[in-house]
C-alpha cells in the first residue's frame, strides 16, 4: 500500500476578489511539480464565488467535469444548449469531448456560491459531448458511503467515460466503515469536506486529502461529525 497526504494549508490559492480558489493540484498560475495529477484525478478545485460574480464563457475539451455545489446556487450555461442551476445536494457532469463552451456564475446577489471542480483525464478521447445534472439523495450519506457517479449510466448517480466511483458520506462521531475497490489498479483519492476522519489511521482535518493506492480496501474512521469525499481514480489510463 502507497499513500501520499496533501494537507489544505499546503494547496496552491488564489483570491481575485470575485473568486477565492484553493488548487489540490497544478492549476492555471500555481504550479507545483510533485501535485500535478493523482492519476487520472487532474484537477481538485476548492472555490468561493462571490455573489452575482462567475466564470465567462470558455472553451473545455477531451476533459470529464465534475461539479459539486456544498453551499449556494451555481447558473450554467453551454454551447449544447443547457441552461441550468445547480444547488448544494446536487452533482453535475460535463463530458467536453470534442470541445463545448460554457459559464458559470453565482445567481444570487447577497450570497456567496462554494464548490468543488473536479477534472479527470477520460477513458476515451473525442468522444460527443453529453451533460448531465441530478439531485442527490442526502439521506443516503448518512453512516454509509453514498455512490454519486460511475463508469455506468444504469448504476447509481451520475455517470462519466472513465472508470471512476466517486461517494459521499456523512458520518456520526465514531463511526467507522471500510470501502473495497471497484476495480483493481484504481486508487483511492479522499477529500475531508469538514469535521475529523481517519483514513487508514491518518487523520485528516478539514480540507486535508489523502491519496492510496496498491490496495483493495480503505477504512474511514470518524473522529467527530464528518462529511467527506472519495473518490476511486485508475491510476493510469
Amino acid at each position: 500500500m502507497k499513500t501520499i497526504v496533501h494537507k489544505a494549508n499546503e494547496r496552491g490559492h488564489a483570491n481575485h476578489g470575485w473568486l477565492n480558489a484553493y488548487h489540490s493540484f497544478s492549476f492555471a498560475n500555481w504550479y507545483n511539480p510533485e501535485k500535478v495529477q493523482f492519476g487520472m484525478l487532474r484537477v481538485l478545485n476548492d472555490d468561493t464565488i462571490a455573489a452575482g460574480m462567475g466564470f465567462g464563457t470558455h472553451p473545455h475539451d477531451n476533459m470529464e467535469i465534475i461539479t459539486i455545489p456544498l453551499e449556494g446556487d451555481l447558473a450554467h450555461k453551454d454551447s449544447m444548449g443547457n441552461g441550468t442551476t445547480i444547488k448544494s445536494g446536487d452533482i453535475q457532469v460535463m463530458s467536453a469531448g470534442t470541445g463545448i463552451q460554457h459559464s458559470e456564475f453565482n445567481p444570487n446577489h447577497n450570497h456567496h456560491t462554494k464548490l468543488f471542480q473536479i477534472w479527470l483525464f477520460p477513458k476515451y478521447r473525442n468522444v460527443e459531448p453529453r451533460y448531465q445534472q441530478i439531485t442527490l439523495d442526502k439521506s443516503l450519506e448518512k453512516n454509509d458511503f453514498a455512490q454519486i457517479l460511475s463508469p455506468n449510466p444504469d448504476d447509481a448517480g451520475v455517470w462519466i467515460h472513465q472508470d471512476a466511483w466517486f461517494y459521499l458520506s456523512d458520518f456520526d462521531n465514531g463511526f467507522s466503515k471500510k470501502l473495497n475497490l471497484k476495480k483493481e489498479g484504481n486508487g483511492f483519492y479522499v477529500m475531508n469536506i469538514e469535521g475529523e476522519i481517519e483514513v487508514n489511521g491518518e487523520k485528516l482535518e478539514r480540507r486535508d486529502a489523502i491519496g492510496i493506492w496498491e490496495t483493495n480496501e480503505i477504512e474511514i474512521k470518524a473522529n467527530s461529525n464528518a462529511k467527506f469525499l472519495v473518490m476511486e481514480i485508475p491510476m493510469e489510463q
